[in-house]
């Protein structure tokens, strides 16, 4: 099996800000791997980056590994090899588009799926000034569900500023671990007045225990927190929903298990994404199909995507063409 990575960077339309910083571009890295027979699987993964990982460091774990990638290859391999990350989410991804091209069966069937639906994502609006938060909520007129991103200053300003361009839009807000818990106590009531169906990780990661005994009037969801199946069992009790992202677990392999567990435990599902194009949304899009929230809208903030892209029509996106993957 042959194994070749290449970087990349894809501009954003306009600078993303959230708690722990802005961007205007999202690196990811795209690995590759091949048969004797001419197919080629791709995944991309643009990493964790409060983690510190980037496309370098990534292709470094994986050039690591390369002589133990053989034809024999499988997702539980991959676990052992690699840790949870975006260099395993890399290949993992890429390992299932290549089975998927080698046998003829879609990877989505492969992942014991019936069919795939169309779904629904979030839009995300980034942390602004009034001016170009109004502007943001009137331009999203065609998503019926904005996640609004929020920090230990910005928060109830930001949502009344979204409820009065979007009177009777769903509202998500993610403070990306910017909260203490007196301050998420303080704000839960108000949220709940303005509508507000789910707060994204409130409090730092390893802050799990402080949640304890808290009786939220809106439904938190782990992100952050939220990695591998490891992390699952600390989550149950303190969080009502978990974001499974690709990224942070290590691919669609670990992704399927994680749905599995979180069910067992009585967590509410969610998959979002660490931006990057269709490419990397599409094995996500698998996950989607068992999700009561899909933030999958990383290609709608950039100025160019992947060929063939996944289709969006306004929120709603569509399977992956398999020329894309799987």
């Amino acid at each position: 099996m042959t194994c070749i990575t290449r970087p990349e960077s894809w501009a954003l339309i306009e600078p993303f800000v959230i708690a722990r910083g802005s961007s205007t571009e999202v690196p990811v890295l795209v690995a590759e791997l091949g048969d004797g027979q001419g197919h080629v699987g791709r995944g991309e993964a643009a990493g964790v980056d409060y983690d510190g990982e980037t496309p370098v460091s990534m292709a470094g774990q994986i050039e690591a590994v390369a002589h133990a990638l053989d034809d024999a290859l499988d997702g539980e391999h991959l676990r052992r090899l690699l840790p949870p990350g975006g260099a395993r989410n890399a290949l993992d991804c890429a390992l299932w588009d290549l089975r998927a091209k080698q046998s003829g069966v879609p990877a989505w069937r492969t992942a014991g799926f019936a069919e795939l639906k169309p779904v629904t994502t979030v839009f995300t609006i980034g942390l602004g000034d009034v001016a170009t938060t109004r502007r943001k909520a009137r331009e999203s007129r065609a998503y019926p569900i904005l996640k609004l991103k929020v920090d230990a200053d910005r928060h109830l300003d930001v949502v009344r500023i979204v409820r009065e361009e979007r009177p009777r839009a769903r509202l998500i807000v993610d403070a990306n671990q910017g909260w203490s818990r007196a301050l998420l106590e303080r704000l839960l009531a108000p949220l709940a007045e303005l509508g507000v169906e789910l707060i994204e990780q409130p409090l730092p990661r390893g802050e799990e225990a402080a949640l304890d005994g808290l009786r939220a009037a809106v439904p938190l969801a782990a992100d952050e927190s939220c990695t591998d199946r490891t992390s699952l069992a600390a989550l149950a009790g303190r969080y009502e929903y978990v974001n499974i992202k690709l990224d942070k677990c290590g691919g669609l392999t670990e992704a399927l298990a994680m749905v599995r567990e979180a069910r067992r435990l009585g967590l509410g599902l969610m998959t979002g994404n660490m931006c990057g194009t269709s490419l990397a949304m599409a094995p996500a899009f698998l996950i989607a199909q068992v999700c009561g929230y899909v933030d999958l809208d990383g290609p709608l903030l950039q100025r160019h995507d992947r060929e063939p892209p996944l289709r969006f029509a306004g929120a709603v996106m569509y399977p992956p063409e398999p020329a894309l993957w799987g």
